[in-house]
């Protein structure tokens, strides 16, 4: 039979920690216990410095530098050309240009006003096809980098309650050996403690991995360094009433980059096809030339005059078929707008559905479970206490906080991803009403609720 001063050390340990689990720092970092200290970024600064020095990002402005580039040519003219033709050499004397007649000309095709804007407008479709594409990535990567920050932030959230049972464990362990010396308690106790001890160590080997790994992509997704030590402080986003599919599917169609990036593409098959209908126009070409007259000539000196035109009617044939071509790639280009855009509203209600359903298990959590599961735990302590309850039942009801803690900020974590992904499948930030979803600070669990910088 256990007694009250036996057992009293252990219950106090148990209760200092188990109590303390449900109010956890308003603060939480990602840290390293054996890494030097770095100055922690907030989830907004490591956007930004995403957006700064991720190399696809830097890739993809220089893509975009390029295509405007492009604009300033492509209203030019093509090359003057240059020619010089020797006529009428004596082959007996092909050395003697005295009896050669010698032309020097210069030579450029005019294209009409009409096709040199039509060229300018293809152009600018390049251009904001690239804008389109930038924006594109700079939403992936800000979506990518937002989810590695809740994940290094849950991570860190379930190593200090890891770490908070990790110490409990070794002093209910060192607290039942000796009791165990004396007899006072069953050997079985003791191999409860120390097999719950051996699995604690398994789960914090799994989370320093998990942690290293997020780590090292998101440092990849900074522009840094995979193996740089990297911490964030960051809070969980404050649930709320997300807007409705019909409103988001029309924000999507608005801003994704994707839809724009094709609807660009459409206008530029049709330029195109514009331009290939303008090809039945003819260009002129324009020379003019001096010729040096053989020796003996009655004028030695005169000049060249010439016009040339093209005849593209000649060549029906061709131009028409460019056209049907062009025609045929707008018609690709409109149903690849239509299948993409269908993908894109399946998109959005999959993150809308994902963060309703993070945010409700937040609630439930917060209001529901772990208001239980601290009363399940004190119950067993009184029942401990009194000597009407096993040992095993007692780490179990306070396994049972602990999980329960740990689901919680998995969901607080998955509600900030669901929130991304939906920000990144409509292409611009949600705005949540306020008041809908009941807010942390209004129940007992208020210190776990985060709010977003």
């Amino acid at each position: 039979m256990k007694s009250t001063y036996v057992v009293a050390p252990l219950l106090l340990a148990l209760s200092l920690v188990c109590f303390g689990q449900t109010e956890p720092s308003s603060a939480p970092t990602l840290s390293s216990p054996q890494g030097p200290t770095v100055a922690p970024l907030s989830v907004n600064e490591a956007v930004t410095e995403a957006l700064q020095s991720n190399p696809e990002i830097r890739a993809a402005v220089r893509r975009l530098s390029l295509a405007q580039a492009k604009t300033l040519t492509a209203r030019s003219l093509d090359d003057p050309m240059l020619m010089v033709r020797d006529w009428d050499t004596p082959l007996r004397k092909p050395w003697n240009l005295n009896q050669a007649q010698m032309m020097f000309s210069v030579q450029q095709t005019f294209l009409s006003k009409e096709k040199r804007d039509v060229r300018s407008k293809v152009a600018g479709d390049d251009v904001e096809a690239a804008a389109s594409d930038l924006e594109s990535i700079r939403q992936e990567v800000a979506a990518e980098v937002r989810k590695a920050c809740a994940g290094l932030m849950r991570n860190a959230d379930e190593r200090k309650l890891l770490d908070r049972q990790n110490a409990l464990l070794k002093e209910a362990l060192s607290v039942t050996l000796v009791q165990y010396t004396t007899g006072k308690v069953p050997q079985a106790d003791v191999l409860r403690a120390q097999m719950a001890l051996t699995r604690l160590d398994e789960q914090l080997i799994e989370l320093d991995e998990e942690r290293d790994s997020v780590r090292a992509g998101l440092n990849s997704l900074l522009g840094r360094r995979p193996e740089e030590e990297l911490e964030i402080a960051g809070d969980y986003a404050a649930p709320g009433a997300l807007p409705s599919i019909e409103e988001l599917e029309r924000l999507a169609i608005e801003h994704r980059p994707e839809l724009a990036g094709l609807r660009t593409q459409i206008a530029k098959s049709k330029d195109q096809g514009q331009a290939t209908r303008l090809a039945m126009k003819p260009d002129f070409t324009a020379a003019l030339g001096y010729m040096l007259m053989p020796a003996g000539s009655a004028s030695r000196n005169a000049y060249m005059a010439e016009v040339t035109v093209n005849l593209p009617w000649l060549n029906r044939d061709r131009h028409d078929g460019e056209s049907k071509q062009a025609d045929a790639a707008t018609a690709v280009t409109q149903a690849e707008l239509e299948a993409r855009t269908s993908a894109v509203f399946l998109e959005v209600r999959q993150a809308q559905i994902a963060t309703l359903a993070a945010e409700k298990r937040v609630k439930v959590y917060r209001d529901t479970m772990l208001p239980q599961a601290e009363a399940a735990f004190k119950a067993s302590t009184a029942a401990y206490r009194n000597n009407r309850a096993e040992f095993l039942t007692l780490i179990d009801s306070q396994n049972l906080l602990l999980d329960i803690q740990t689901a919680y900020y998995k969901a607080s974590a998955a509600a900030d991803t669901g929130v991304a992904e939906l920000e990144r499948a409509i292409g611009t930030q949600v705005t949540k009403s306020a008041g809908t979803m009941p807010d942390a600070s209004s129940t007992d669990h208020s210190s776990t609720q985060r709010r977003s910088k």
